[in-house]
């Protein structure tokens, strides 16, 4: 990990620990950038829902499962 400095709005990161849960603002940071990165790849997801043709029917699905 790296240190770094940087100037941030104090009420906003004290907002941000309570809706967290949290007592450090190092945590909170961490916390808040691992929901940006996961809202990210949620939408990345969700626009990507129907682009891609599997070309799977239920009976290939079950056998896939089985052998899993």
């Amino acid at each position: 990990m790296n240190r770094m400095t940087v100037t941030i709005d104090d009420e906003l990161v004290e907002e941000a620990k309570e809706v967290l849960g949290v007592s450090s603002k190092s945590e909170t940071i961490r916390l808040a950038l691992l929901e940006v990165v996961r809202r990210n790849r949620l939408k990345q997801v969700l626009d990507d829902a129907g682009k891609i043709d599997l070309d799977l029917d239920q009976a290939l699905l079950q056998k896939l499962r089985r052998s899993s």
